[in-house]
């Protein structure tokens, strides 16, 4: 059905047995947070919180928590939305369907925004009559979870040059001055920062308004890589099957279908936002971000507060990344030429591991095969939007490929064929993703692309190797085939000296890492492990290493992934 309001799609997730309501008083400081993590972890059901303690307002969690329950809120919009992405991608798809792309167009109405007088449900209330959510521990405060944020290009003000995006926001602790402040932290590759350059060049503050519940269809439109050229709020229509109502006041663009709005001008000033218990599964630290000066703040009578925690994958946010796939999977593939399949890992946090099939097609005649197109592939990938994130960038060719989303059978394919002497492609001293704290400083560190293409060459072994190795390196395990894990205390330099000595057929990839057990008991464990606590240009190493032309190779790469003392603190329970 077609929402237009968050309270008609609690409701019906009630009456279809998706919600459970939790009447008695609940603290909004850990205690909240706590019950929606635990009832994630069983696959349940949305949580409405009727009592929440510092209050009147009611919340909710957990509404995208299952595949299931995501696709059932969108059932009505999601092959409309599908056809309209297909034809933006290729528009010759309404001439080879025309009655289909005439449906799907005439539900494009549903794109076009309507301003709508300023509603006279919405009371003028403060910051502290919000719920004051706090979800891990060392949280600096509360934090929005869910906001839409919503900002306008100076240049070209107007609702359809706007930027809908999902940037945290913190409402109260570090030097906020309560009520009249909240921290804004965006991360690089994001539409509101365009916005703000241009405002600071024009020299005028950048007016912002926060948008919290409504329609789902709003929530989730913030979070959308669309297409360039495709609106956030245009989307938001065409998710809800129903037009994006907004309305003016004091200068202040407001979506009259949110349950709270929060306005207020961005300048130049910064104050330090967080920390704050991030998707990565870490803390991300305190840093310098812009303030939102609160000028008004609305609520809806009877409004309901949207939230999510977050966390080391998978959790409600994982559910996003699978319908946006479900949604754009055809159009990232339309948008690069010779790529088949991409996977953004959610166990290894998104940015830190990206998977992807691609055509090597470039010498068809040659009997040896091996990476060139997959390589003009990778440095496309890494040009696009959000995929331009990713750290450790894994290509296959599609030959005898395997299920992009079966990883461990991806990194056995991979590790069969893959030429160490040849297949590691480093980039030093690039932008990473803001949340990991792995690389050199604040969004920098480096990326790797291991491109691999061609016949099998060696047999992975699961056997664990009979290894003599200095006593300060101190369990081995198996992981997959292929791939060992060491714990200890020991060097590096030390533990590659050792390993250089003994007969290792069957390894081709080995992990050091704080405890091997822990990463050998679940493919995700090794997963998060690594790729998060790891910066390839500065923790690969590897086994009879060697720079020609200043090209790294070597017979077996080692990744340090141990935790450094640059690292963010882990999130704890």
């Amino acid at each position: 059905m077609s929402y237009s309001s968050l309270e008609e799609c609690v409701n019906d997730l009630d009456k279809h047995n998706h919600l459970k309501k939790i009447s008695n008083e609940i603290d909004p400081n850990l205690e909240m947070a706590s019950m929606h993590l635990k009832e994630f972890q069983n696959s349940g059901k949305a949580l409405l919180f009727e009592n929440v303690k510092g209050s009147k307002y009611r919340a909710v969690s957990n509404i995208f928590g299952t595949e299931e329950r995501g696709k059932f809120i969108f059932r009505k919009s999601i092959e409309t939305v599908k056809n309209l992405i297909s034809l933006k991608i290729k528009p010759y798809i309404f001439f080879k369907h025309p009655i289909k792309s005439f449906f799907t167009l005439i539900n494009g109405i549903y794109a076009i925004p309507k301003k709508v007088n300023f509603p006279s449900y919405f009371d003028e209330i403060q910051i502290q009559d919000l719920p004051q959510i706090k979800c891990w521990k060392k949280d600096g405060g509360a934090f929005i979870t869910l906001p839409q944020v919503y900002s306008e290009d100076v240049s070209q003000p107007g609702i359809l040059h706007s930027n809908l995006g999902m940037y945290r926001v913190q409402l109260s602790g570090n030097e906020y001055d309560f009520n009249k402040e909240v921290g804004i932290h965006y991360q690089i590759h994001r539409g509101l920062g365009v916005h703000q350059k241009k405002s600071i060049m024009k020299n005028i503050p950048l007016k912002v308004s926060i948008f919290v519940g409504g329609p789902p269809a709003h929530t989730f439109a913030s979070v959308m890589p669309l297409p360039e050229g495709m609106s956030e709020i245009s989307f938001a229509g065409v998710l809800a099957k129903r037009r994006f109502r907004y309305a003016k006041k004091n200068g202040y663009t407001i979506s009259t279908e949110a349950d709270f709005v929060i306005c207020g001008e961005i300048s130049s000033e910064l104050k330090p936002e967080g920390p704050f218990g991030d998707h990565l599964g870490y803390y991300s630290l305190k840093h310098d971000f812009p303030v939102l000066n609160v000028k008004h703040v609305y609520a809806k009578k009877n409004a309901i507060w949207p939230f999510t925690v977050v966390g080391r994958p998978p959790q409600e946010d994982s559910q996003f990344g699978k319908l946006i796939h479900h949604m754009t999977g055809k159009a990232v593939k339309n948008e690069i030429p010779g790529l088949k399949a991409v996977n953004a890992v959610d166990d290894a946090g998104v940015h830190p591991l990206l998977l992807a099939i691609g055509r090597e097609r470039y010498t068809p005649y040659n009997p040896t095969r091996f990476p060139q197109e997959l390589l003009t592939i990778s440095y496309h990938i890494l040009g696009t939007g959000q995929l331009s994130l990713a750290k450790y960038l894994l290509i296959i060719d599609d030959e005898n490929a395997p299920d992009i989303n079966h990883k461990e059978n991806f990194f056995i394919h991979l590790l069969e064929r893959v030429d160490w002497s040849r297949d590691l492609h480093f980039q030093t001293k690039v932008t990473i993703d803001t949340l990991d704290y792995s690389g050199c400083g604040f969004n920098e560190g480096s990326k790797l692309i291991i491109s691999v293409a061609g016949s099998q060459k060696r047999t992975l072994s699961n056997i664990l190797p009979q290894i003599n190795i200095s006593k300060e390196f101190t369990n081995l395990y198996m992981v997959i085939d292929g791939i060992l894990a060491i714990d200890g205390s020991g060097d590096i330099n030390l533990l590659i000296k050792d390993l250089e000595k003994v007969n290792l057929d069957g390894i081709a990839l080995i992990t050091y890492v704080d405890d091997a057990l822990f990463v050998s008991q679940s493919f995700s464990n090794w997963l998060w492990v690594v790729f998060t606590r790891s910066n390839p240009a500065s923790d690969l190493y590897g086994l009879n290493s060697k720079i020609i032309n200043k090209h790294f190779s070597c017979s077996i790469p080692i990744i340090d992934a141990r935790i450094k003392s640059h690292h963010a603190p882990v999130l704890e329970r």
